[in-house]
């Protein structure tokens, strides 16, 4: 059976205002732990509550699935399915909404799975199949996790992850780039694994093709990273602490040189049985710029900080090219109140719909008034 989006039938809306662009008409059919939830009526600023493990983080997941990429637990699509017991929903997922904009009619977005083939993800836009690529020229979508915490402590590899989907928010040509460049490792990698030896020419031909990948994901990357420094020299960080962001790269940066690189390497790397050069040895270095402290030698609360700075400065940098969706999963309750209304007053300022969780609606009382509230309890979720 052809999978489709869920029908959205026509309803007034309120007189509450909504941004220029943003999400709105929110379904979620067998995903996790919703079987069939709605949100109607978005706002700018939007708030989910509700006790731990109701499903709030989940809709963010939801939502961040609107984009292309893994999601913001990075979770394979079987495991994203309602499940009875050890079973997956028959039915696979589906996750849907409607993009409203200032330059024209609604686009209907939807991504999910069918039964049958769990680990296939399909797209729609407008009701014709899609890839989850185009997702990213509809919509820049950002997100601020508690797993994301210890990233200045974690690997180098999660800190690459993390420019990446940064820089798959402003441009959405990032993923094809990686994902070419990634292959071009896999094939270069196997050869000098390979005990028989690979033809020299096979060699110059991969590795030009991994150079001149390579080469555009390093320029993405630094254009990233400079983009994101600029814009926080730029702003008021207010209470929040400063960050310093540098750009490491693992290798050239010219493809020409690059490639170079890469064949000058080639009896080292086979001895390795694998690649020591190029942008998957890329490292994002970052320091508290007040103290000229490493992140990861900071406290958890200064770490937290430049977090939140990085995402608000990443967020209003997405807004500027196409509609901003920014997912904050417990960020408030952490926060004292002085850094609280400093969060609220840049969420207000910012061009991007804002989607925040909380378990009770205590931090949130200076966004009260202003913000769309709904109530999650068992997977169900109710406006309030």
């Amino acid at each position: 059976m052809r999978w489709q989006l869920q029908p959205l039938p026509v309803r007034a809306m309120p007189p509450n205002p909504r941004p220029l662009m943003a999400l709105d008409r929110i379904i979620l059919s067998r995903f996790r732990n919703h079987a069939a939830s709605r949100l109607d009526h978005a706002s700018q600023i939007n708030l989910l509550v509700g006790e731990n493990g109701a499903g709030k983080t989940n809709v963010l997941e939801a939502l961040s699935l609107l984009a292309p990429g893994r999601g913001l637990r990075r979770a394979a699509l079987p495991d994203m399915a309602m499940a009875s017991g050890r079973a997956v929903a028959a039915g696979g997922f589906a996750v849907s909404a409607e993009l409203h904009r200032d330059d024209g009619d609604p686009v209907r977005l939807g991504t999910g799975t069918v039964a049958g083939r769990p680990g296939r993800r399909v797209v729609q836009v407008n009701g014709a199949e899609a890839s989850a690529a185009s997702l990213g020229e509809w919509l820049a979508i950002g997100w601020l996790t508690p797993a994301m915490d210890g990233l200045f402590t974690d690997s180098a590899g999660a800190r690459r992850r993390y420019m990446d989907r940064l820089a798959l928010a402003l441009d959405p040509s990032h993923a094809r780039t990686a994902s070419r460049y990634e292959a071009a490792l896999r094939e270069r990698n196997r050869m000098l694994s390979d005990e028989a030896g690979a033809d020299a020419q096979w060699f110059e031909a991969i590795e030009t093709q991994l150079a001149e990948a390579g080469a555009a994901l390093a320029s993405g990357r630094a254009a990233l990273v400079a983009r994101l420094s600029d814009a926080m020299d730029a702003g008021d960080g207010g209470p929040f602490a400063r960050p310093a962001l540098t750009y490491a790269p693992g290798g050239p940066q010219d493809a020409a040189a690059l490639a170079q690189e890469l064949a000058r390497g080639r009896a080292r790397d086979r001895t390795a049985q694998r690649t020591l050069t190029g942008p998957h040895r890329d490292e994002l270095i970052v320091t508290m710029a007040e103290k000229d402290m490493p992140a990861a030698a900071c406290s958890t609360g200064e770490q937290k900080a430049m977090l939140i700075s990085i995402t608000l400065a990443h967020a209003e940098l997405a807004a500027r090219g196409r509609p901003g969706v920014l997912l904050l999963d417990e960020v408030a309750a952490h926060l004292d109140p002085l850094r609280r209304e400093a969060l609220f007053d840049r969420l207000r300022g910012g061009g991007a719909q804002v989607w925040l969780t909380g378990t009770e609606l205590a931090p949130f009382t200076g966004i009260e008034g202003e913000a769309a509230v709904w109530r999650v309890a068992g997977g169900a979720v109710e406006r309030v």
